[in-house]
């Protein structure tokens, strides 16, 4: 049996009173968007970015990478800005020091859905 890709995802601390993160989970647990070349994933963790400017994203990050993650996918709602259709101001500059934290072996997803 294959072992699963272990994603861990960040999301948008202001989207958490409108969103259950019930859709990241079923995208990325059934290998489906943006999750599609890992195959069926397993969530180590779904965190948010601690608030703006989302400067606890990086020990956050750190932290699901410690706990196994490969791929650390930022949820729709930083990039996308759903639910609530405002894009995360720092999202660019969240993903890029998150990335820079975590190291080039770990993979960092600006989307989940």
């Amino acid at each position: 049996m294959e072992e699963k890709v272990k994603v861990g995802i960040i999301r948008c601390q202001q989207t958490e009173d409108m969103c259950p993160g019930t859709t990241c989970f079923k995208v990325a647990t059934r290998g489906k968007l943006a999750f599609a070349d890992y195959g069926e994933c397993e969530i180590v963790g779904f965190v948010s970015c601690g608030g703006c400017p989302g400067k606890r994203a990086i020990p956050r990050a750190k932290m699901l990478v410690e706990r196994g993650a490969k791929v650390i996918a930022f949820a729709s709602c930083i990039f996308k800005g759903t639910p609530i259709g405002f894009v995360c101001p720092s999202a660019v500059q969240m993903r890029d020091a998150v990335q820079r934290a975590v190291g080039p072996d770990i993979e960092v997803l600006d989307y989940t859905h």
